[in-house]
């Protein structure tokens, strides 16, 4: 009872959470970091395989966002459906690594079908927050999802881990197009054994 109790209460907290963050964007409210810092329009990565960026991600780095306090161990997963749209898993370990899991399942719809790289995602259905992919490898092993604001920011990959090289390479990148980096917070991950 405790348990179905307590998850009541984060699950209130992450919709009121996201309701507060989409009627601030909704109603121009507050300043964003783009405003802040005078900074051009955000841009994306020219052209996204829809099929080859589906599957499951792991979040490597992110901005803090009240919605994911406590969250390690983040994935999501896409998966296209019959109607187009794209259904979003994210999940996550409430504290540590063995602690509960969270999880939440939203839809995405592609907004600009000539690039697929900007979307936008839902997980009540009336409230769209914008989803663009602002850098991805080649070969599909990381990508780097942002927001116009540049207060939302996600770094993923195919693996739990990332080498240091190209973890450092996308923090270059990012600070090239104005993102203040220090924001960032590095997920703990459960390492998988690839032997």
């Amino acid at each position: 009872m405790k348990t179905r109790s307590k998850r009541r209460r984060r699950i209130v907290k992450s919709i009121t959470a996201l309701l507060a963050i989409t009627f601030a964007t909704a109603l121009g409210c507050g300043i964003s970091t783009t405003e802040r810092l005078g900074l051009g329009p955000l841009k994306t990565v020219e052209y996204v395989e829809l099929e080859r960026y589906l599957g499951t991600w792991y979040e490597i780095a992110r901005f803090p966002q009240s919605f994911q306090e406590g969250c390690v161990a983040s994935t999501a997963t896409y998966t296209l459906r019959d109607d187009g749209l794209i259904d979003v898993l994210n999940t996550c370990r409430n504290e540590t690594l063995d602690g509960e899991e969270r999880s939440a399942l939203g839809l995405a719809r592609v907004v600009d079908a000539e690039t697929n790289a900007k979307l936008q995602v839902t997980f009540f259905l009336f409230f769209w927050g914008d989803y663009w992919i602002i850098d991805l490898a080649d070969d599909y092993s990381w990508a780097v999802v942002g927001h116009p604001s540049r207060d939302y920011l996600w770094i993923l990959s195919r693996t739990p881990t990332m080498d240091a090289e190209v973890y450092s390479g996308i923090l270059q990148h990012l600070e090239a197009v104005g993102y203040e980096t220090e924001r960032l917070y590095v997920t703990p991950q459960v390492e998988t054994d690839t032997g």
